[in-house]
């Protein structure tokens, strides 16, 4: 009997002297940062990289030192040593790739958003749990050293009952070295009908999943107020209510385009505050290094307490993020780690995603479970 993709009883790859065999489908602008936890990893090789560009499969192969560099998914699937496939090509392609390298019998992680419609996301978690193979999303914000420390610190009860979560998202300007090597090529597929929409589905889709995952709460009413800005950006105003009535969310997202923010990677800037009947936890940055403050602050407002604590040597390096995700997912191929994000939880994300889209569409509260396909904001593509 096939095991459900979301079981928390996996079996680990057979063990190899050389760990679990890893090929990475897609070698566009994220790559480089989604597979440094593997080249990292002593339990793993890569050994496989596929590309359609024969150029750029070849150029990463090179650049990570991969001996085998495909421009065709099908001949990378047929090779029956590699074990799973880490997924990174544009989003609009994963239902394909993921139900092609499970048909072929590869586990897989796949990058956020997992797919463009709910519809798409539960056929492949279903392919996944037909197939007996670990599906799982690369959700580095979940992996992220202080997101994970504020999380630890909820739980043990360092604020209290926690009873809301405020989330802010800037985008401006920044002149990275990351930024300016980005390929251009990679983005314009995200402006055009092959995204179900812009900045609140590809970018905002992490905090989405952060949202969900902090409390271990489901949401259960959207409201929202969606805005447009230079085609792809999507200013925006949404509050969700908790299964928990005592607990209440917000997000804000900004676009600043006159902005220059400090950041080694993208022109971003995320700030989450999660306030208890005792105190509250501020995670000062993500993407960017906007604030001079340590990246995790707890107050502690309990009677006779009134203290302030900063944690400043959590890894606040964005890309820590990353390297913790891959990492996570040799976890589950050795040892039978139960995955992080399961589908059913990126399902969810993708739900709460169209969610904050039909509300700001129909002015009035949406629950996001009710959504079974996919939702375009008014307007979209233009």
């Amino acid at each position: 009997m096939a095991r459900p993709a979301d079981s928390t009883s996996l079996t680990p790859v057979p063990p190899e002297s050389d760990g679990p065999r890893i090929g990475i489908v897609g070698a566009g602008n994220i790559a480089s940062l989604n597979v440094a936890g593997y080249l990292e990893d002593p339990r793993c090789r890569v050994v496989a990289v596929c590309d359609p560009r024969p150029g750029r499969a070849a150029g990463a192969a090179a650049a990570w030192g991969v001996p085998d560099a495909y421009t065709d998914l099908d001949a990378l699937l047929a090779d029956p040593s590699i074990d799973a496939v880490e997924i990174l090509t544009p989003t609009h392609l994963h239902h394909d790739h993921v139900l092609a390298a499970l048909a072929a019998g590869k586990h897989v992680s796949c990058q956020k958003p997992l797919a463009n419609s709910v519809a798409e996301a539960r056929a492949m978690a279903a392919a996944a749990a037909e197939a007996g193979c670990i599906l799982r999303v690369s959700e580095c914000f979940r992996h992220y050293p202080p997101l994970e420390l504020a999380k630890r610190l909820i739980a043990e009860g360092a604020i209290g009952r926690p009873n809301n979560l405020r989330m802010r998202t800037v985008v401006g300007q920044t002149d990275s070295s990351f930024q300016a090597g980005l390929d251009v090529d990679g983005y314009l597929w995200r402006m055009t009908s092959t995204s179900p929409g812009g900045h609140l589905f590809d970018d905002m889709i992490h905090k989405y999943a952060v949202a969900l995952w902090l409390f271990d709460q489901d949401i259960v009413s959207v409201q929202a107020v969606v805005r447009r800005r230079d085609h792809y950006f999507e200013p925006c105003a949404a509050i969700f209510e908790y299964e928990d009535p005592g607990i209440l969310g917000t997000m804000e997202v900004s676009y600043a385009p006159a902005m220059w923010l400090r950041s080694s990677f993208y022109g971003a800037d995320e700030f989450f505050e999660i306030q208890g009947d005792e105190g509250f936890l501020w995670v000062t940055r993500c993407t960017g290094q906007l604030l001079d403050l340590p990246a995790v602050v707890l107050y502690d407002g309990k009677r006779g307490s009134q203290t302030t604590t900063s944690f400043p040597h959590v890894d606040d390096d964005w890309a820590a993020g990353f390297r913790r995700a891959s990492s996570h997912f040799v976890d589950s191929l050795v040892d039978g780690t139960p995955v992080e994000m399961s589908p059913t939880e990126a399902i969810k994300a993708l739900q709460l995603c169209f969610a904050v889209y039909q509300a700001g569409n129909l002015r009035r509260p949406v629950d996001p479970r009710s959504i079974s396909q996919a939702v375009v904001p008014d307007g979209w593509p233009r």
